[in-house]
């Protein structure tokens, strides 16, 4: 208790991050924006009551979505993606049972930073138009024609969501120390909000033209679970299925455990969180997620950080924002129904951008042509129409020693993988 002021704080900033992006990363992924909620509920409430670190933030994940997405269109249906994720959760259970955890050291850097490279290109890609307000099923290619209709409405709503984005992380506003707690995501949502009242009382014309998130009222938890869809038990011996789980167990796994890394380095944990503690943990969260209908869970390395950065002193924190996600899924979607989807874009617009910022390539190409020749395959080979079947993703060998022997590891994934398999241990 004596802890409680520090994390009550905390858990609130949290959860006013967590909020958008539970939101946006569902309605990315073509799913309803209240499946994202209980993916963060589940992520904060379950995976943190098991995982051993006492600070990670677990929840759906931006580095996901075109996993998500293309596993969906592979598979046909929703239900038969749940069954996957079920089974991935299996696997991550076995990981952790098999201690596979220690492995996570021989995946070379470079690689990773071109894998987080491509995602935040195709999540750029893949916003474009819903931050242009255009139909729902328009993609960048009807946009780039010049194929597509466009609202001035929700262009306006979506570039001042980057404004306000783009200023929050200047050094202007960090040296405001009132204003360091409150999150840009946040804010830019608010920005949204606002618009949709003001046009519902000066312009209600207008309204159809910025498309907003829509959620079912809830009652009860009952009324939400409800709504969501079951796994379709009878599909585990379909092949597709067992492809689609494997690639969630390894790209979820590989992307907790690099977040756990970069935690560690923000707030050492003694003694260390076991990284198969945390495989196990992530697995029942998974595996959860699966049979209730939600989305594949990671530990989240921006949302960690946050609850860290604002005094977070033990799981409370996280107890918290997951509570809090839940009351508002509960019994304030009616308020959540004000946040135009340009508002999301912008939000996940901005998070493509600082996964393939310029920087990121610049630092690769000065550290000399074989880091270079390690990063760029992942993100040059992008397909917008079939991230699914990319060109694969390789890890190159990298020696790493052990009593004097080396080991070498490569792994390489057919062309049913795709080359953006890891990327949400920065969101």
């Amino acid at each position: 208790m004596n802890t409680l002021r520090q994390d009550s704080l905390a858990g609130i900033v949290v959860f006013l991050v967590a909020l958008p992006l539970c939101l946006g990363i569902a309605q990315a992924s073509g799913l309803p924006p209240f499946v994202g909620l209980l993916t963060g509920i589940i992520g904060g409430l379950v995976v943190t009551a098991l995982s051993p670190s006492r600070f990670a933030v677990s929840g759906p994940a931006a580095g996901l979505v075109t996993i998500v997405v293309a596993a969906i269109e592979s598979l046909g249906s929703f239900s038969l993606f749940l069954m996957a994720l079920v089974l991935a959760g299996v696997l991550q259970l076995l990981f952790g049972i098999l201690r596979a955890g220690r492995f996570i050291s021989l995946v070379p850097a470079s690689v990773i930073k071109g894998m987080l490279a491509a995602i935040g290109i195709l999540l750029i890609m893949q916003q474009i138009p819903v931050a242009l307000g255009t139909a729902e099923e328009t993609g960048l290619a009807e946009v780039v024609q010049g194929n597509a209709a466009f609202s001035v409405t929700a262009i306006a709503v979506a570039a001042g969501g980057l404004l306000v984005l783009w200023l929050w992380g200047s050094p202007l506003i960090r040296r405001v120390k009132s204003l360091r707690w409150i999150p840009g995501p946040l804010i830019a949502v608010l920005l949204g909000c606002v618009t949709t009242l003001l046009l519902t009382h000066f312009a209600p014309q207008q309204l159809a033209a910025l498309p907003r998130i829509t959620l079912p009222a809830f009652g009860s938890l009952g009324d939400l679970l409800g709504e969501l869809e079951s796994p379709a038990w009878s599909a585990w011996r379909n092949p597709s299925v067992w492809v689609v789980a494997v690639t969630l167990a390894l790209v979820a796994s590989l992307e907790t455990l690099l977040s756990q890394e970069a935690l560690k380095k923000l707030r050492p944990q003694n003694p260390p969180p076991s990284p198969n503690r945390e495989m196990v943990a992530q697995g029942v969260g998974n595996l959860l997620s699966g049979v209730l209908g939600a989305m594949p869970i990671t530990a989240v390395i921006v949302r960690s950080s946050v609850n860290v950065s604002n005094g977070a002193q033990s799981k409370l924190s996280i107890f918290i924002h997951g509570v809090l996600l839940l009351i508002c899924g509960l019994w304030f979607s009616g308020l959540l129904t004000l946040i135009p989807l340009a508002s999301l874009a912008a939000v996940l617009l901005y998070t493509g951008y600082k996964l393939a910022t310029p920087r990121l390539f610049i630092e690769q190409f000065r550290q000399g042509r074989r880091s270079t020749s390690r990063s760029s395959p992942p993100s040059a080979g992008l397909s917008p129409a079939a991230c699914w079947r990319g060109s694969g993703l390789v890890l190159p060998p990298r020696w790493h020693s052990a009593s004097g022997a080396a080991i070498a590891t490569r792994c390489s994934w057919r062309a049913t993988m795709t080359t953006t398999c890891c990327a949400s241990s920065r969101i």
